[in-house]
């Protein structure tokens, strides 16, 4: 699922949640601060990038980057977010949780697109890493306040 399959109002109201802005770009046009390069969405400082060809777990994993990240690190984000295992489980959880705030995305949908992307886990799908093997991530993410007990989303 492409960003432009759903708008962009959805996500940048999410973002602007957490204190971070989404700025669209031009179709043909480099994403900034992208990692993968291509329609890969990109971040520098508080700001995701993505086209209307970005896809939308690609938006997430970004955004989930600096949301996990405290504000204070944020500012010096520039393409690459960290080189922590515990922020990457961090954000990946994350992404997951938050596609279900996008109407016509969801989780399932999520997880099937990340499959597709290429992300692995030892277990050998998205959705076996989430509901089997991903505690260290869910409590990492309640203890700084982002997810609740329930695993629902707390917002900045």
């Amino acid at each position: 699922m492409r960003v432009g399959q759903i708008g962009f109002a959805a996500p940048a109201a999410l973002l602007a949640r957490y204190g971070l802005s989404l700025e669209r770009v031009e179709s043909g046009t480099p994403i900034p601060g992208s990692f993968w390069g291509d329609d890969e969405a990109g971040i520098i400082g508080t700001t995701v990038y993505a086209r209307d060809d970005t896809p939308v777990h690609s938006l997430l994993h970004e955004a989930g980057h600096l949301i996990v990240l405290p504000p204070e690190r944020r500012a010096f984000v520039h393409t690459d977010a960290t080189d922590s295992i515990d922020e990457e489980d961090a954000t990946c959880y994350l992404q997951i949780v938050l596609a279900d705030e996008f109407p016509g995305v969801g989780r399932d949908r999520l997880m099937l697109d990340m499959d597709a992307w290429g992300y692995t886990y030892r277990l050998g799908s998205t959705r076996a890493w989430f509901e089997q093997d991903a505690a260290n991530a869910l409590r990492w993410l309640i203890e700084r306040g982002l997810l609740g007990r329930d695993g629902r989303p707390i917002f900045g």
